[in-house]
């Protein structure tokens, strides 16, 4: 009987098992019909752009809470900041030799032992162990430099290594535990907001706002290979050598030069990025020294007619140097070098740069235009030799501007000499003054 019962109901569950399977279907089917008709009705909209894009875009002096203080990033940058003095050795005057002239001389002038000219800069601490980062103008001809730290405390340093090119040097003391200043890794961007962190004219540590103002500065002739971040913050003689920081206190440049007609900061400063610094920092470091690539060539810019629709880019030969890199590649004069790696070569200043900063054994890969026709080159670099230094315009400077250098001391070859007849003279003169003292006493 019981058997008789589950045949029944297996035969009911048969009979309607169609009857589901269908209306599942239907169900289905009625479900996928209402969502295309729903989606095909929906409303367009354009593309929006991410929230966090968004945010970044956006100037900071438009958002709703603008920033009212940069304390926190100051307090944290000035710590790896430092003041520099260094005391260089004058010579004795010539006219020291001679008793009277001596006396004289102490009587009116001072001491007769050698004089020393203090002049005074700024500093980045990049190390624990006590590596400085600052400019080679600053520590240039010091016999003595003397670090001041924020915290009060003072050490003597010593030169690790320079590199004038680019108007960088490296010093270090003997000291452990120090703050250094950490590097923005971001690219700095025009109208990003700029400290400027130094000692300007001794009186202490100093801060400065402004913006960037431009970046990737060049052809000024203040150093041989130049990439600055120009900025409006205020920058005087005494900052050179310092940071030039960010809203959060993080390392964009070093402040190098000032545009003035002054002495003082007219709102065009200008600083050596990070990237360059970061560069000669560890090569001086390292080697003492900065070995850059060479290709041995001689260039200049494609000439360009602001009347032309037409834009003209690349680099013209215009000597190759026998025996040189480039002579070795078979570059040929009024080759027209247009990219190199795949970057283009817009002027002489960008190709100077790029291969500046390549190590010596490094291939480089150039497309360039030869007599019309598109040409690939290869040629490895060598190091570049040692060339004649750069001497500084005078409106384009940092510590020579403004008071930095006394005008009233000279050099030896700088001092006024007298004939012997003026000399003997004075002499007589001097000594009947001694004589009438003696006399009078």
């Amino acid at each position: 009987m019981s058997s008789s019962r589950n045949t029944n109901d297996k035969a009911s569950l048969l009979k309607w098992l169609p009857w589901v399977l269908l209306l599942l279907v239907l169900a289905a089917f009625i479900w996928l019909f209402t969502s295309m008709k729903s989606t095909s009705e929906a409303t367009w909209e354009p593309p929006r752009t991410p929230p966090a894009e968004q945010q970044a875009s956006e100037p900071v002096s438009d958002t709703p809470a603008p920033i009212s203080s940069y304390h926190n990033a100051v307090a944290r940058a000035s710590q790896s900041v430092v003041n520099i003095y260094t005391t260089q050795t004058m010579a004795e005057h010539p006219y020291m030799d001679d008793p009277v002239l001596r006396r004289f001389f102490e009587d009116h002038s001072g001491p007769s032992q050698d004089q020393g000219s203090t002049n005074l800069g700024s500093g980045v601490i990049v190390s624990e162990d006590g590596y400085i980062v600052t400019n080679a103008h600053v520590i240039e001809k010091a016999d003595e430099i003397t670090v001041a730290f924020n915290d009060g405390r003072k050490s003597r340093a010593r030169i690790i290594g320079t590199d004038p090119d680019s108007d960088l040097a490296v010093i270090k003391v003997d000291m452990t535990g120090l703050t250094p200043l950490g590097f923005r890794e971001d690219p700095i961007r025009v109208g990003d907001l700029a400290l400027a962190i130094g000692n300007p004219f001794g009186v202490g540590q100093t801060v400065t706002q402004g913006i960037i103002s431009a970046t990737g500065r060049t052809g000024l002739g203040v150093n041989k290979f130049e990439d600055f971040i120009q900025t409006d913050a205020a920058i005087n003689p005494g900052n050179s050598g310092g940071a030039l920081v960010d809203a959060r206190g993080e390392l964009v440049g070093i402040n190098t030069v000032i545009f003035s007609r002054s002495g003082g900061s007219m709102g065009i400063g200008f600083a050596i990025p990070t990237a360059l610094v970061e560069q000669v920092m560890n090569a001086l470091i390292k080697d003492g020294r900065v070995s850059r690539g060479w290709l041995g060539i001689e260039i200049q810019s494609q000439l360009r007619d602001p009347t032309q629709l037409e834009s003209s880019t690349g680099v013209e030969v215009l000597n190759v140097i026998e025996g040189g890199p480039a002579a070795k590649s078979g570059l040929r004069v009024g080759d027209i070098i247009l990219t190199i790696d795949g970057v283009e070569m817009t002027d002489a200043n960008t190709l100077i740069q790029y291969v500046a900063r390549k190590p010596p054994n490094t291939e480089l890969d150039a497309q360039i235009l030869r007599q019309g026709k598109n040409a690939q080159v290869k040629i490895m670099l060598e190091e570049r030799p040692v060339q004649e230094p750069v001497e500084r315009p005078v409106v384009l400077q940092g510590e020579s501007i403004g008071g930095m250098e006394d005008p009233s001391i000279q050099s030896d070859e700088e001092a006024p000499m007298m004939s012997k007849a003026e000399r003997d003279r004075m002499r007589e003169e001097l000594m009947k003054l001694f004589e009438q003292d003696t006399a009078t006493q």
